[in-house]
């Protein structure tokens, strides 16, 4: 469904089209679904019916291979949407009825109901069995050994951890919730010796756990008595803007709740946080955009007519909140193909109800692509703040600091990193002298600002205006400190507007006469690096982690030196080719370094 046409993509096709769109928007990491061969296209791949094959809808094993080595010659990391938590209920093209012990009573499976997913009309692994475990092991080791893959991602964790497998259960932090008869132990151990063997094979892969219950340990190694995942994904975020969107009006949100949820995880255990999924696109939902702008989509988006209100109200909202959730959600983030630049359409597989049809499955890249269109300003945000991360660093950064949720003027102020984040919500306030907190005393310049032009916004916030702090309270004491920082600077802060401002590092500005730029300014040297990605190609062959901890993360002041030379360096990237098809992909922004523990942090939903 990568295609812009409606039919089945290839992996080639996928390779050649899309992965250039995917490095071109500073992701590192892609997230291929419906890999392992199902029968049911409308399953998203869910429904596995052979875990050593490809699927064969989108080409050979060969294109796969094909696929992948195109996208490290990118630079991308390639990781597979696993399913071990079940397996299609078919007889003939799937395991259901094999017999793998000395009984015919020994299957992959439970017997009797216990074997069975209600929810999912699917057969459930027997995972004290000797051969189950030899399966799904050797399984892992496939596919990083023969297509090499960089990890996983292990969908329906939730399902194994449980026998009552999370359904009905609501999971209230309880831990009596997750230690008890309920807890299928088989499953757990399972899960860490997974976790072991793929960190012996390859010791730098990226394993990401799908779970809804919020498991204490899940994101920790196996060697302190954890699971061994090495990221957990954010589930309660996107619930929470999906309920915000259908349920409240712009004066109702309330900041703390948001800045709350956004930060509500495990202590030491790292998440991907995302805004919206392919759980959040198919058909009988909304995507974020079709929330904010409905159908107005269809005929608003045009640049050659002024905005109306709903669709200036969208394009800011739909930045906004895709931004705050990546700078403030976890230590990775996750965007659903199209949704980065507000795709209008629902996805839906060809089923019998829709008269099989193809055409709502597919992603419509022309959107983007068409100059007098709105579509390509929530595009170059989204490739925006992907490079604030690649210059400064900020989701790696152990230091996150909320200073203010101002609910009678909508605005939370944070810190990660070195950077200051204003996030101003309010529908109509614009505020001029705002007061922000900060840690580090200097002069404070724009980095990125998502009412800039070229990102769709009205140009409110001056990029040469340099902000210079000014102390608070008495050293030492913090309780005389503004919002408990020991430093402060004014902004304009506009109306559904954020903002992000970073230290000069001014002795080294003097010394070297470095003139630093904000990351918005870089678009045009982006746009470039897009259109060399799409020309060129070259194939790359098989070989045979309040109150935290204070850190310096970047230089800052070398700011234009880096972006210089990342654009030099994007500009000599050759890209080769390859493609997908009935697959999702996920491009995915994940932080490199090993993120160090956090304090005063709080369990999932």
């Amino acid at each position: 469904m990568s295609s812009s046409e409606p039919r089945i993509n290839s992996y080639r096709e996928f390779a050649d089209d899309v992965l250039p769109r995917i490095q071109a928007n500073n992701y590192n990491t892609v997230q291929l679904m419906a890999v392992m061969e199902h029968s049911y296209y409308a399953s998203f791949g869910y429904h596995v019916t052979n875990f050593f094959s490809v699927s064969s809808r989108s080409g050979t094993p060969e294109d796969l291979k094909y696929l992948i080595d195109k996208a490290h010659s990118l630079g991308l990391r390639v990781l597979m949407d696993v399913v071990h938590s079940h397996a299609s209920n078919n007889v003939t093209d799937g395991l259901n009825g094999f017999d793998v012990g000395q009984s015919s009573q020994e299957s992959y499976f439970h017997t009797g109901e216990r074997g069975y997913h209600k929810l999912w009309d699917s057969r459930l692994f027997n995972y004290g069995n000797w051969e189950v475990l030899r399966f799904l092991l050797s399984n892992l080791r496939w596919w990083l050994e023969e297509f090499k893959f960089d990890g996983f991602r292990f969908d329906g964790v939730t399902s194994m951890l449980y026998h009552h497998h999370g359904i009905n259960m609501p999971f209230t932090g309880d831990y009596n919730e997750y230690f008890s008869e309920a807890t299928d132990v088989d499953a757990v151990v399972y899960l860490m010796l997974a976790n072991s063997l793929i960190n012996n094979i390859l010791p730098d892969a990226t394993v990401i756990a799908e779970d809804v219950s919020g498991m204490p340990g899940l994101g920790r190694p196996v060697s302190e008595g954890g699971i061994g995942f090495d990221y957990r994904l954010a589930m309660a975020i996107p619930d929470k803007w999906i309920d915000y969107l259908k349920n409240k009006n712009d004066e109702e949100w309330s900041m703390m709740d948001l800045s709350c949820s956004l930060t509500n995880r495990r202590y030491t255990e790292k998440c991907i946080s995302y805004a919206e999924s392919h759980d959040q696109s198919i058909v009988g939902d909304k995507t974020i955009a079709f929330f904010l702008m409905d159908k107005e989509m269809y005929s608003g988006m045009s640049c050659l007519t002024d905005a109306s209100p709903t669709i200036d109200r969208g394009i800011a909202l739909h930045k906004m909140i895709h931004f705050i959730t990546m700078a403030l959600g976890g230590e990775g983030y996750l965007n659903f193909m199209g949704n980065e630049f507000g795709h209008p359409e629902w996805i839906d597989f060809p089923r019998e109800g829709n008269g099989w049809s193809y055409e709502k499955c597919r992603r419509q890249w022309t959107l983007v692509d068409t100059d007098h269109l709105r579509y390509k300003f929530m595009n170059a945000f989204d490739r925006a703040m992907n490079a604030l991360d690649d210059k400064f660093s900020f989701l790696s950064s152990t230091k996150q600091i909320v200073s203010c949720t101002d609910e009678e003027n909508k605005v939370i102020v944070f810190e990660r990193g070195d950077l200051v984040f204003v996030f101003n919500f309010h529908p109509e306030n614009t505020y001029d002298g705002y007061k922000v907190g900060c840690d580090l005393p200097g002069k404070y310049r724009v980095a990125l600002d998502s009412d800039a032009w070229e990102f769709g916004g009205h140009g409110r916030v001056g990029h040469d205006v340099d902000h210079f702090t000014s102390p608070e309270g008495i050293p030492g004491v913090p309780e005389t400190n503004f919002n408990n920082r020991p430093n402060s600077f004014k902004v304009l802060s506009p109306a559904r507007t954020c903002v992000v401002y970073y230290k000069v590092d001014e002795s080294v500005e003097e010394t070297n006469g470095i003139n630093v730029i904000s990351v918005s300014e870089t678009l045009e040297m982006d746009a470039s690096k897009q259109k060399n990605a799409e020309e060129s190609a070259i194939l790359v062959d098989h070989g045979d982690k309040e109150n935290p901890q204070e850190t310096t993360d970047r230089d800052t002041s070398s700011f234009d030196e880096e972006l210089q030379k990342d654009g030099a360096k994007q500009e000599s990237i050759e890209e080769p080719a390859a493609s997908v098809l009935d697959k999702k992909i996920v491009g995915s922004k994940l932080d490199e370094p090993e993120v160090e523990e956090m304090e005063d942090r709080t369990p999932d939903d």
